[in-house]
């Protein structure tokens, strides 16, 4: 009997010092949204339907200001894929004490058929099994030409430099356009292209480079596919044969990366080469 009335007495007490402790949790006095950017919706009349923009806005953008900034624009560019991760890394890279790259304006662009719109038409049976609304990337380039730059630099505050990021099969669509239209991007970061697609036709392509202050940084995995590893071996070395005046080349074979790890730290090492700012 005894032993239960001391029981009793500690869970008492137990519950007395836990009360007493919970009650010294401070309370929230308000509850605001964090956040890092805008989204935009507007519609295309090329791809016939609305598309939506992750915009990330510099600190020291103001819309008085007669400074105009430069715009990175990012492949899968939804909230959910790359536009967070990207953003952190341009934002710690503007600090003053870091240096590493310009203030710039972000654009993610939201996905809405990455397949379709990331490809041309394929020959393998195969893979228009596996992308059955693959082929739409000329429409979608001449989406980004005509359309949504142009949307950009009429609301925002931009100058000439634009750097077009794309990974996999935005890896390829960056490779298409830097083979068919290098002049819509100042800079290219191309991370791990899928130049497998359609059994590397794109190779074939005989680009017509104009001299031109470019940069064109190439990162892959060493742990990824050998095909990927391979497609951005040749690419380095295909854009390199033709000395065009004013390109700069750089390729990265990350050691210890795979495909699902490679971006972020490709982009991290890309803007550090790419801009020149850093403080040694």
């Amino acid at each position: 009997m005894k032993q239960i009335k001391l029981i009793a007495v500690l869970f008492i007490l137990a519950s007395i010092s836990a009360y007493s402790q919970a009650s010294k949790v401070p309370v929230s006095l308000s509850k605001t949204p964090f956040i890092i950017g805008e989204a935009v919706e507007f519609h295309s009349n090329e791809l016939n339907e609305n598309r939506t923009l992750n915009i990330y806005i510099p600190v020291s953008y103001h819309p008085d200001s007669l400074r105009n900034f430069p715009v990175i624009y990012l492949l899968d560019g939804t909230a959910s894929e790359d536009f967070i991760h990207t953003v952190g890394i341009v934002q710690f890279g503007n600090y003053p004490w870091i240096n590493m790259l310009p203030e710039s304006i972000v654009v993610g662009i939201a996905n809405v058929d990455r397949k379709r719109d990331f490809t041309f038409p394929t020959t393998v049976e195969q893979d228009k099994k596996d992308f059955p609304t693959t082929g739409g990337s000329a429409k979608f380039i001449q989406f980004l030409e005509s359309e949504l730059k142009p949307f950009v630099e009429a609301n925002y505050l931009t100058n000439d430099t634009t750097t077009l990021i794309g990974q996999s099969l935005g890896g390829l669509l960056a490779t298409e356009i830097l083979f068919k239209k290098p002049e819509l991007f100042t800079n290219y970061i191309i991370v791990s292209p899928s130049m497998w697609w359609d059994k590397e036709s794109l190779w074939k392509y005989m680009p017509q480079f104009k001299p031109a202050n470019k940069s064109i940084y190439i990162g892959v995995g060493k742990k990824e596919h050998k095909l990927m590893v391979k497609a951005a071996k040749t690419l380095n070395k295909k854009v390199n044969a033709q000395h065009i005046p004013g390109f700069r080349m750089h390729h990265k074979l990350f050691k210890t990366s795979g495909h699902a790890d490679i971006l972020h730290l490709a982009l991290y090492d890309a803007f550090d080469w790419m801009f020149g700012t850093k403080t040694q």
